[in-house]
């Protein structure tokens, strides 16, 4: 059997030491979009909380969204109170994150990020995001997930 991925297992770490209580599911292979993510679990798509990364002046933000949903960013910056947001590129979620784009979960980060989540997540009884690399998923509910992050909900479209 190969060994789990290194970001995996940091994650199953700060998942347990914040108390996480889902279970920690590896895919057979890296689901790169929501819909996917969703196929393979079985559940809907805006049950996916996709962790993105945002660029807002040199500073990260994370937005934990539904998979059914598309982040406005010229709607968001200003109601978080951030500069624009731009799509932040590969080396900057690694360097924020320690993670890769695609596998980004919403916890394990070498410092804090400042983060919000989407709303509509409050509306599934399980939700689904990544834990730290791209064919790796955890369960949650939408309470725990803003307990292990601290974030703020807010309305992303």
């Amino acid at each position: 059997m190969a060994s789990e991925h290194s970001s995996i297992t940091s994650f199953r770490a700060e998942h347990a030491r914040r108390g996480g209580a889902g279970d920690v599911v590896i895919l057979p292979d890296s689901v790169h979009t929501a819909a996917l993510a969703a196929q393979a679990l079985g559940c809907e798509v805006g049950a996916i909380a996709n962790s993105l990364l945002f660029d807002a002046g040199g500073a990260p933000v994370l937005i934990l969204t539904s998979g059914a949903h598309r982040v406005d960013t010229h709607k968001v910056a200003p109601a978080i109170g951030a500069p624009p947001l731009k799509r932040a590129s590969a080396d900057f979620v690694r360097a924020h994150t320690g993670q890769v784009i695609g596998g980004v979960s919403p916890i394990a980060h070498p410092a804090a990020v400042p983060t919000w989540i989407d709303s509509w997540l409050r509306r599934y009884d399980v939700v689904w995001a990544a834990a730290g690399h791209p064919a790796a998923v955890f369960s949650t509910t939408f309470t725990e997930l803003v307990s292990m992050t601290g974030a703020t909900e807010i309305d992303v479209e």
